[in-house]
């Protein structure tokens, strides 16, 4: 190379060295987009799928890769796909479970706000009807299913924000027996708390945002679902480019070393913050599946790993409009009020003008999302710093 000029040089010294004979710890982040071989057949291979490789990074990554195999290990799945966000997760899911114009889905009602609006507002558009129902009314699920025959069945193991607990085996079971596929957001509780694919899931999606990465730092979704249904979710992706870059996914991967850690304080912390909250004058209603007067506590029970039931709370300032309620965050001085969950840090949200401000008033007060309701992201701070910030917060704003 030294005979070469010095434009040429800076572009290609130093690149392709020999391959090493070691193996680093941590995976490397491999940001070149593109990969070379040492014949054009073993490229030809890698495209055709005749051997592993990567030739392009919309069609695959190493770092990706290593992130998609963990996240599989973690769930019990036999592969992965990871995508940009958790909404493009949930879209390729539905698109992969063949909905389409002509079909319909039958949904949870307090689904994320995104994607009931993703549901009602775009796939109505492509000629996809939504049913949404009370995931927790088998009876009525039944009944939809029955009446609807849906190619897929949507819904979260605890709902957002309301903290409803899905009986996944028994709607797993129903769903199957009508032909539909099953799709679970399993984001609240992350697979530390719950396998939805144990249970016979067809598909797993997180938004990796939260738990997975842990740290607020990095935005990502994963799709967790066999390798026969794998195959469709990465056709799709080549398709709508919906990828997760290299960097995205090592910071992700990092999280994921700390997640069963973290979510011990999580769960911790949050059972004593719903007892705390449970008990205080200001507060008129806390949803919890930890509580024991919580609708699906036996649920939770029954499927959740033993004494977890997650690090998510949401409760209801009494008599509280919106105005209250901006009052009460804003002299939180600990928890922050920021729009995301599953962060190592405490945060607030008001779900009516945040996850779910895409529904109309009515919409939201049909679903059970009142002008006093906060979401609470239990962090894992110290928990008495926790609740001392609650208090002084919730008496400043009285």
């Amino acid at each position: 190379m030294t005979s070469k000029s010095i434009f040429t040089l800076a572009v290609h010294a130093g690149e392709r060295g020999p391959r090493p004979d070691f193996t680093p710890v941590v995976t490397p982040i491999y940001n070149s987009t593109t990969y070379i071989y040492e014949s054009m057949e073993d490229l030809d291979a890698v495209f055709a799928r005749e051997r592993p490789g990567y030739v392009y990074t919309r069609y695959g990554n190493p770092t990706v890769a290593a992130l998609e195999k963990a996240v599989a290990a973690l769930e019990g799945g036999e592969e992965a796909m990871a995508f940009a966000s958790g909404m493009a997760a949930i879209h390729a899911a539905l698109l992969a479970a063949k909905v389409e114009a002509g079909t319909t889905v039958v949904a949870a009602q307090d689904v994320y706000g995104a994607t009931y609006a993703l549901l009602s507002r775009l796939f109505s558009t492509l000629g996809v009807r939504t049913h949404f129902v009370d995931i927790t009314d088998l009876t009525a699920v039944e009944q939809a299913i029955v009446e609807e025959k849906p190619r897929a069945v949507l819904f979260e193991t605890v709902s957002n924000p309301l903290l409803k607990v899905a009986d996944t085996p028994a709607l797993v079971e129903m769903a199957h027996r009508y032909g539909a596929e099953v799709i679970v957001d399993n984001t609240f509780a992350s697979p530390y708390v719950f396998q939805p694919l144990a249970h016979g899931v067809d598909y797993v999606v997180h938004s990796s945002t939260k738990y997975l990465g842990g740290h607020g730092d990095v935005l990502g979704g994963v799709a967790v679902t066999s390798a026969q249904r794998c195959v469709t979710l990465r056709e799709l992706t080549k398709l709508v480019g919906g990828n997760l870059g290299p960097n995205e996914a090592w910071l992700t991967m990092r999280g994921l070393k700390t997640l069963p850690l973290r979510m011990v304080q999580h769960c911790r912390n949050a059972a004593q913050v719903a007892a705390w909250l449970q008990d205080h004058p200001r507060i008129s209603r806390v949803h919890y599946p930890g509580l024991s007067d919580h609708p699906q506590h036996e649920v939770a029970t029954r499927l959740f790993r033993p004494g977890c039931y997650g690090g998510m709370i949401s409760f209801e300032i009494a008599d509280a409009d919106q105005a209250r309620v901006f009052a009460f965050m804003e002299a939180l001085q600990l928890c922050l009020p920021a729009t995301s969950l599953g962060d190592v840090y405490s945060l607030v949200m008001y779900p009516a003008h945040s996850s779910h401000r895409a529904l109309t008033p009515e919409e939201r007060a049909q679903i059970g999302i009142g002008a006093g309701l906060v979401r609470f992201s239990v962090g894992i701070e110290d928990v008495e710093d926790i609740i001392a910030d609650l208090e002084q917060a919730l008496e400043r704003s009285s």
